[in-house]
């Protein structure tokens, strides 16, 4: 009986040393994951960007099933196909809410660098699908023509044409044209914010609001300290990869100057109530606050946030980061507050996000850790010779 105890507490010893071992590792090389070629990050931001780095990101990778909202879907979503005045068509997503309108109208540009294979409506579908629950609006994702087959103007004036169906659609769609916003994120935040003042010129459909997330607004060789300090890549956007946007959506250089792909050089007069979230580690950071402050100059009701200890793309993290998460409510509080005529009013002062309360910086800890077990626990698998799995 004392052997068989002295066994199980040998037993016991061990799994206990393992499991501390295991601990102390994954703490240890997850706190180095913090310690980037710029500054130290935090330590869920740390997690993802060595998942994105090292091709170790799941497909599914989401927060626990307990966190994720359940119900009935209140919407429909189809793919429709929209005319173009070249007389062509691009296809869309549509979500129609299921419950009587009118409803506020939003359209959403994908991220993507403008360009084929970077992005388009599937890879951004959590973010317009959230938006589209958050707001009870009528969303509609806009799959615009990408370079190089189609370069500068094609998109804008694709989003254009996307914007007048909305507005002429409207009463079939239950929505209410009195109600309309554009919202794009990176290089669909430079699209959407084209549209709205291509609107603005052209006298048509009123744009009541934009939301613009990390947005890329001039393509001219600007002297920005993001674009110098953040833009190796390793925070998920590269000078390698604007670069070739330039190349490949603006190839002449007078294209450069055109309000309608660098709108930091634009007159803003005018142009409707403007949100803009920006992120530290994002070469794209200081444009995207400059065009906030030049919105400002112009009269332009305008908010803008900068994300702190968080990457370019971040909001599409928004099921596993607590940033991303804010970042959209605050987005979705914005366009809710515009719909409902409680603009934007206070003086504009660029504000900071740090971190959420004490529950939410815990979740995210306890996830990043989580999340980097995983990671570790792959790396470390993928470094035998053959798969246990067969």
């Amino acid at each position: 009986m004392k052997a068989f105890f002295r066994k199980g507490l040998v037993i016991f010893a061990s799994f206990s040393l393992g499991l501390i071992m295991l601990i102390l590792t994954v703490t240890i090389t997850v706190q180095a994951w913090t310690h980037t070629e710029s500054g130290k990050v935090p330590v869920k931001t740390a997690v993802i960007l060595h998942a994105v780095a090292n091709n170790l990101l799941p497909t599914d990778l989401k927060a626990p099933s307990f966190l994720a909202a359940k119900g009935p879907s209140r919407f429909e979503r189809s793919l429709i196909d929209i005319p173009t005045s070249d007389d062509s068509s691009v296809k869309a997503r549509l979500y129609l809410p299921k419950e009587e309108g009118p409803h506020p109208m939003i359209l959403y540009f994908h991220g993507g660098a403008f360009m084929e294979g970077y992005g388009n409506i599937d890879t951004h579908d959590n973010i317009v699908r959230s938006l589209a629950a958050k707001t009870n609006s009528i969303v509609l994702a806009v799959n615009y023509r990408l370079a190089p087959d189609f370069p500068f103007p094609t998109a804008i004036h694709d989003g254009y044409d996307a914007l007048n169906w909305v507005y002429d659609h409207a009463d079939e769609l239950g929505g209410d044209v009195n109600n309309i916003a554009l919202v794009g994120d990176s290089s669909g935040g430079n699209i959407a914010t084209a549209v709205t003042m291509m609107s603005r010129d052209q006298n048509g459909p009123e744009v009541k609001a934009e939301a613009l997330l990390y947005p890329l607004t001039t393509f001219l060789d600007q002297e920005f300290y993001s674009r110098d300090h953040y833009s190796s890549g390793y925070y998920l956007l590269s000078r390698h990869v604007m670069e070739l946007a330039r190349l490949n959506y603006t190839p002449d250089e007078e294209m450069w100057i055109s309000p309608y792909s660098s709108p930091l050089e634009a007159d803003l007069k005018n142009m409707p109530q403007t949100f803009i979230i920006t992120a530290e580690f994002d070469p794209l950071r200081d444009e995207g606050e400059a065009y906030a402050q030049r919105l400002a100059d112009a009269g332009v009701p305008v908010k803008a946030t900068r994300y702190n200890g968080v990457m370019h793309g971040f909001v599409s993290f928004f099921e596993v980061m607590q940033s991303g998460k804010h970042g959209l409510n605050e987005t979705a509080s914005f366009l809710n507050n515009t719909f409902n005529d409680d603009g934007i009013s206070e003086q504009y002062e660029l504000t900071y996000y740090d971190h959420g309360d004490i529950k939410s910086s815990l979740q995210d800890e306890l996830e990043a850790y989580t999340i980097g077990s995983y990671l570790v626990s792959k790396q470390a698998l993928s470094m035998f010779p053959f798969n246990f799995g067969r």
